[in-house]
């Protein structure tokens, strides 16, 4: 039986990563990135980076091919283009970019830390309106707490 922490370092070795300042400094020279975001609906819409796009990581393999209800023709389209993946922690994107590599995309990095320390870095972080989200709330959104049952110590 292999871990979760097993299975992310396990893609580690072979998607790379970019930590936020390297991030920051493609996106401020406008390197044409695609930022695909693998959280789920709920977090994507309470804080993201403007102008991600958000494929939950729970249905990316039909979002990522033609003939399925989750299809999306520009993230079908992006095997050629250079794509940046995010979640929260840098967990899930390592997970996602795995299979991206498998599913015949070239150029997929995630984002090292995740949107955590994304937040940490003092970058810009939104809403779904575009509002900005200042980074004491959206510490409190990235950090949700852990039950004990979570922390493996209950009863």
């Amino acid at each position: 039986m292999t871990t979760f922490r097993a299975l992310v370092d396990a893609c580690r070795k072979s998607v790379g990563e970019l930590f936020p300042w390297d991030l920051a400094e493609a996106l401020a020279e406008q390197q044409p990135l695609l930022l695909l975001d693998v959280r789920e609906p709920y977090e994507f819409e309470a804080v993201a980076i403007q102008g991600s796009l958000n494929v939950p990581r729970g249905i990316l393999e039909p979002s990522c091919e033609y003939g399925f209800e989750e299809t999306l023709p520009e993230l079908v389209q992006a095997r050629d283009r250079s794509i940046v993946i995010v979640c929260r922690s840098g967990n899930r994107s390592l997970l996602a970019g795995q299979v991206m590599k498998l599913m015949g995309y070239r150029d997929v990095r995630s984002l090292a830390t995740g949107l955590k320390g994304w937040n940490d870095y003092d970058q810009p972080l939104y809403d779904l309106t575009g509002k900005p989200v200042d980074a004491d709330s959206a510490e409190l959104l990235l950090s949700p707490p852990l039950s004990a049952e979570q922390l493996g110590t209950a009863g």
